[in-house]
């Protein structure tokens, strides 16, 4: 995650980690974590992720999402998967996520930013995947 707020420091605009990094970093319980999905712009995708040697590709890796922008930087522990210009399919449509709020967290130094809690319980509500129902109903339990 530090190495997720060094890269991201350089961002011009908002990003996001969300899924279960998010829920981890809301302290409560996200289940298996196998990466850290990043919210970004595209204007900074395009910039950030050459950098980091992430080749700039579309789609995404999950049949139920896409990005107009996707990479995935293995430099890191877990992988990390960077989408710009993110959605999620929901009854037929593609819905654009695009968090409206915007929490810091610092992580041994370095600052990250997730949605606030409620919203990130709601986007994992409407991915409507199992695992995801989960980490909303984890995120829910907290007080």
């Amino acid at each position: 995650m530090t190495a997720v707020g060094r890269i991201m420091a350089g961002a011009c605009d908002p990003w996001w980690v969300i899924a279960s990094a998010a829920v981890a970093l809301h302290g409560a319980d996200p289940g298996h974590v196998a990466d850290v999905d990043v919210l970004l712009s595209v204007a900074d995708a395009r910039r950030i992720l050459p950098a980091i040697g992430v080749e700039l590709q579309g789609g995404s890796a999950h049949p139920a999402f896409r990005s107009s922008i996707f990479g995935r930087w293995t430099g890191t522990a877990l992988p990390v998967e960077f989408m710009a210009d993110f959605h999620h399919r929901s009854d037929g449509a593609w819905l654009p996520v695009r968090p409206a709020t915007r929490q810091s967290v610092e992580v041994e130094g370095a600052m990250v930013f997730v949605p606030e809690k409620g919203e990130l319980q709601a986007m994992l509500t409407a991915f409507g995947r199992p695992k995801d129902m989960a980490r909303a109903r984890s995120l829910a339990a907290l007080a």
